[in-house]
């Protein structure tokens, strides 16, 4: 086991202009779970395969512990690689599979019977050991892949969306497995995923890319309650977080048919004299109470997912007003009583938890 620093590592693929990793500086501590996530062509999976030596460094340098392994060859790195589509060998059986790579490495038989043995029991495949890849199931073939990761005993596991391939009920549970596996074997683990659900879920921290820049790592909790710009707070979260672009007037933000205070030390000279975005919750924005002003949002869209309702409305102003009249709403509301499609709901944010970006560079007003 080991740590995992990347130093300003880059890299520009041959023939484009902007590089697909861009000084990407990220410490990953022993035995942590770190997840990779942004959306489709961010960077994640050119950044694990960075770290596994399938791709390589144009600048800066990865380091696995005190190693730097910048220009070290894949297979002696010390790191095992868990891929989407599991990359099982078809005529080879489960057990097979499993000690290849100790096989190739010349181990006695029985070091390799030992090892993929535990593997096995520890991933419930010790009765599948005989079958073909053919004959076992989505789950059951990720387990596989798993195992032979786990019998090489590496530093470093790098698992590029190795959930991709599963339907949505196992990939709940099997997510589960692969944290749980993860902390009791305390490797360090580097994670990628397009699902920031499954980045929530899992990391012990998350890092989210965006074109190749690192825009923030951290701890669920702390990507959730405080991004660092608004695309951090638009991405992470499901449903997305609500973001409204409106003028600033004075100390206050006028949306729809309400005039938000500006708190003074949210004020910065660019969004003073410009604009601001306005980051809410589904599940911060509250209904009126009887006299209160709130948001007039006309209902289109109602989502009953059993505990939870959401709604999805558009934003009404008030007549002559600059408001943010038009824009999409989601809001939580309750899903034993919820509002009919075309309902008109007035509906009030949290003030302690309404987030405050600068409306022309994204980033987060203190």
């Amino acid at each position: 086991m080991a740590s995992v620093s990347y130093d300003n590592a880059t890299r520009l693929y041959p023939g484009s202009d902007t590089p697909a990793v861009d000084g990407l500086d990220l410490e990953i501590a022993d035995g942590e779970f770190l997840v990779l996530v942004g959306p489709s062509g961010c960077g994640k999976s050119t950044s694990l395969r960075m770290l596994a030596g399938l791709e390589d460094v144009d600048d800066g340098a990865i380091r696995i512990g005190d190693r730097d392994v910048t220009d070290v060859r894949p297979k002696d790195r010390d790191i095992a690689m868990v891929f989407q589509n599991y990359a099982l060998y078809p005529h080879m059986t489960v057990a097979a599979n499993m000690g290849f790579a100790l096989t190739n490495a010349g181990r006695p038989r029985d070091e390799i019977a030992r090892r993929v043995g535990e593997a096995a029991k520890i991933l419930d495949l010790s009765a599948l050991l005989d079958r073909k890849p053919r004959a076992l199931s989505g789950g059951q073939r990720q387990r596989v892949a798993m195992g032979r990761a786990i019998v090489r005993e590496p530093a470093v596991f790098c698992m590029d969306e190795p959930l991709s391939n599963l339907d949505a009920k196992l990939r709940v549970s099997t997510r589960t497995q692969i944290a749980g596996l993860q902390r009791r074997l305390g490797v360090t683990t580097v994670y990628v995923t397009h699902d920031q659900v499954e980045a929530m879920t899992m990391g012990d921290r998350v890092a989210v890319l965006d074109r190749g820049v690192l825009q923030q790592c951290a701890t669920p909790r702390e990507l959730y309650t405080r991004p660092v710009n608004a695309f951090v707070a638009g991405f992470v979260g499901s449903p997305a977080m609500n973001l409204v672009t409106v003028p600033v007037a004075g100390d206050s933000i006028p949306l729809g048919g309400v005039s938000i205070p500006l708190p003074r030390a949210s004020l910065s000279g660019t969004a003073r004299s410009g604009s601001v975005t306005v980051g809410i919750r589904p599940e911060d924005l509250r209904p009126a109470g009887a006299g209160v002003d709130g948001l007039e949002v006309v209902v289109d869209v109602v989502e009953e997912l059993g505990a939870d309702a959401y709604v999805y409305g558009t934003l009404r102003g008030s007549p002559g007003a600059v408001t943010a009249d038009g824009t999409t709403l989601i809001a939580r509301v309750d899903a034993r009583t919820p509002p009919e499609r075309g309902a008109t709901l007035r509906l009030v944010p949290d003030p302690e938890r309404t987030h405050l970006f600068d409306g022309t560079t994204g980033t987060r007003l203190a």
